[in-house]
């Protein structure tokens, strides 16, 4: 089985890619949801974060206010890395053992992980393939205007991740998803069946 990364900028096409592998019955675990899991009152990382960000990032009920915490770790660096370190390893050791009980006979030949942070949090060594979906940049800011975000707040997340230059060039596949969606869907298929050639190579 081939354990594959899905990763892009963000606002970049990644979850509507993660969709259509949905759609197609390939088993995805997204890296977004076990962060939200892994912060959830009772989580050992939810109580180290709150120590690390004191509780002015906690609503009344005393969940972690997501866009409290964003706004924090996306206009400073160190904190961004701080955050980064309590999550990380977590998400890996949850994704790992994740690959590890789909690897079995009559299992599925590819798996995916949708994070976008594959590339930034070095957890590329864990994976056999990365696949990175992009799009134009003004597309980029456009789709998290509309999101809700500020201009300034909209650059401040794109300038944290690596540029997508730079993901495009570290990518085993790419996908870009500034066309129509019929245009991803096929470049989508044609990724596929190349790493479905992989996976029967061995």
């Amino acid at each position: 089985m081939l354990r594959v990364g899905l990763t892009g900028g963000i606002a970049s096409g990644k979850s509507t890619v993660a969709a259509l592998l949905r759609d197609r019955d390939y088993p995805v675990i997204d890296a977004d949801v076990l962060a939200r899991e892994l912060l959830e009152p009772g989580q050992d990382a939810y109580n180290e974060v709150v120590r690390e960000f004191g509780e002015g990032i906690l609503r009344p009920d005393g969940t972690v206010d997501r866009a409290r915490l964003g706004a924090i770790v996306f206009s400073d660096r160190i904190k961004r890395a701080r955050l980064n370190e309590i999550l990380h390893p977590r998400i890996r050791q949850v994704v790992a053992g994740w690959f590890a009980a789909l690897d079995r006979p009559g299992g599925p030949d590819l798996a995916f992980e949708d994070a976008a942070l594959i590339l930034e949090a070095g957890a590329r060594h864990n994976l056999d393939r990365v696949v990175v979906c992009w799009c134009r940049p003004e597309q980029q800011l456009e789709r998290l205007r509309e999101r809700g975000l500020s201009l300034e707040d909209a650059r401040r997340r794109i300038a944290a991740q690596i540029p997508i230059e730079e993901k495009r060039r570290l990518a085993d596949e790419t996908i870009d998803c500034s066309g129509s969606l019929e245009e991803t869907e096929r470049q989508l298929d044609q990724v596929l069946a190349r790493l479905k050639r992989l996976a029967a190579a061995g």
